[in-house]
C-alpha cells in the first residue's frame, strides 16, 4: 500500500515594501501596495520602514522574492534617509544578494509633478544596479491625458515606470493621498506579486524539465 502523506500548503511567495516616509503620506501609499500584494492569493507582503537599517531590515530583504521599493520625493529625489538605505545596501551589491529579484517602486510627493520620475528613476537604477528585474506599473494614463478624464481614474497622474501618489503640502496622511491613487498603489502590489508567482512557477517547471 502507498504510503498516505498530508499534502503541504505551499509557502506563499514574499513581497518585501522597503520604504522610508518623512510624514506619514508615503507609509500610507505603502499600505495601499501591500494590500494589493496581500490581495494575490499565494502571496504575503511584509512592510518594511529603512530608518532603521538593522539585521532583520537585511534578513528580510535577502528571504524576499520581490522588493518594492518607495520613497517621498523630496525636492526631485529620493529622500536622504532612503539614499543612506541605498548606499547601505552596496554590501548585498557586492555579494549579488538580489540578483534575479523583483523590483518595482512608488513615490509620494506634494506637487503634482514634483519630479516624481527623477526618483522613480533613481529606484530603478538602484534595482538595475543589484541585477533585479523591474516591473513597470503597466497602466494607461488617467485623468487629465484626455479631455473626458476623471481625477478618480487609475493612474490619474500618468506615471509608468511606477507608482505616483500625490498629497497637499497642508493634508495629513489621514487624507492624503487620495483614493485614485491609494487604489493605484494597490495596482502595483498586486501586478508585482502576479509577476513574482508567474516567476515562481516558471522557475520550478523549469527545473522539472531539467530534472527529466
Amino acid at each position: 500500500m502507498p504510503e498516505h502523506t498530508t499534502p503541504t500548503t505551499p509557502t506563499p511567495i514574499s513581497v518585501a515594501i522597503a520604504h522610508h516616509s518623512g510624514y506619514g503620506h508615503t507609509a500610507r501609499q505603502a499600505a495601499a501596495v501591500a494590500a494589493g500584494v496581500d490581495s494575490v492569493p499565494g502571496a504575503a507582503a511584509d512592510l518594511r520602514d529603512v530608518t532603521t537599517l538593522d539585521a532583520d531590515l537585511w534578513a528580510a530583504l535577502a528571504a524576499a522574492d520581490a522588493i518594492i521599493f518607495g520613497s517621498p520625493t523630496y525636492m526631485g529625489a529620493t529622500s536622504a534617509v532612503f539614499q543612506q538605505f541605498a548606499e547601505a545596501s552596496s554590501a548585498v551589491w557586492a555579494a549579488r544578494g538580489w540578483q534575479d529579484k523583483l523590483a518595482a517602486g512608488f513615490t509620494n510627493s506634494a506637487g503634482l509633478n514634483g519630479n516624481k520620475d527623477n526618483a522613480l528613476l533613481s529606484l530603478a537604477v538602484l534595482a538595475g544596479q543589484h541585477g533585479m528585474h523591474w516591473v513597470s506599473l503597466g497602466l494607461l494614463p488617467g485623468w487629465i491625458y484626455t479631455s473626458t478624464g476623471s481625477p478618480d481614474e487609475l493612474n490619474r497622474l500618468g506615471g509608468f515606470l511606477g507608482a505616483m501618489a500625490q498629497s497637499p503640502s497642508d493634508l495629513g496622511p489621514d487624507r492624503a493621498p487620495g483614493e485614485s491613487d491609494l487604489r493605484t498603489a494597490h495596482h502595483l502590489g498586486a501586478r508585482v506579486a502576479r509577476t513574482a508567482l508567474h516567476l515562481a512557477h516558471g522557475r520550478e517547471a523549469a527545473a522539472r524539465l531539467a530534472a527529466a
